[in-house]
């Protein structure tokens, strides 16, 4: 019982008592710490969103895009994933409502040098543009629209005027046409001339048709494939 007394005893000298903190032994002095205001509001603290600006990507203008979208695409699906990250690519342009310029380069062949030249090497598309500014390929537009920046990036961009994924009544959304001058086959008949007699002795080995009259040129009017930009919607 003496024991147990003596114990209690003990514990009572070590409750704390602020009227006698000086005399406390130096092992068991308690600390009384204040929070400064300053200190508190570290916890709220809210960091801005760093949102880009256009200067911040590297200037390369394709021709006709100083003021616009240009995407470079295609339509091609033998490489799956390039159809794939093209298809990502128009899918969010198409879902913010800007004019776009989309050039597909599997339809035209010039698309495709004009791409080459602007980035100095061969790439493949999808490639994104924006008022004279290389932004990117897939990777780089896909995080820039995860981080909430592609909306920043496309504000000053005119909105299309049109509900997302319209489709064009004439051209079916793919931009091009069948040539009405050659329907397609990039070959014209004309008057038999100097200028056709020289261009048939030049293809004399090509399979090509001749008649007394007329003779068989190249139609200037479309592309290699034979087709011409659609009016409506390019």
């Amino acid at each position: 019982m003496k024991e147990m007394q003596g114990r209690r005893g003990f514990v009572k000298k070590l409750k704390f008592n602020p009227t006698k903190i000086n005399t406390l032994k130096p092992g068991l002095v308690f600390r009384h710490h204040t929070f400064s205001n300053q200190n508190c509001k570290t916890n709220n603290v809210n960091k801005d969103v760093e949102h880009p600006c256009l200067s911040d990507f590297e200037e390369k203008c394709p021709p006709g895009g100083e003021n616009a979208v240009v995407f470079y695409t295609t339509s091609l699906r033998g490489i799956r994933k390039t159809f794939e990250d093209c298809s990502s690519i128009r899918f969010l342009l198409d879902s913010f409502k800007v004019s776009v310029q989309e050039r597909d380069v599997s339809m035209d062949m010039g698309f495709r040098e004009e791409l080459w030249n602007i980035l100095g090497c061969r790439v493949i598309p999808p490639k994104l543009f924006i008022k004279g500014r290389y932004i990117g390929g897939a990777d780089e537009v896909v995080g820039l629209h995860e981080q909430g920046k592609l909306k920043k990036l496309l504000e000053e961009i005119p909105s299309s005027g049109n509900v997302a994924n319209k489709v064009c009544s004439c051209c079916g959304n793919l931009r091009f046409l069948i040539c009405s001058n050659c329907n397609g086959s990039r070959k014209v008949y004309e008057e038999k001339g100097g200028d056709c007699d020289r261009d048939r002795d030049h293809d004399r080995n090509r399979d090509r048709d001749y008649d007394h009259d007329l003779c068989i040129k190249r139609c200037n009017d479309c592309n290699e494939n034979g087709l011409v930009k659609c009016q409506f919607c390019c």
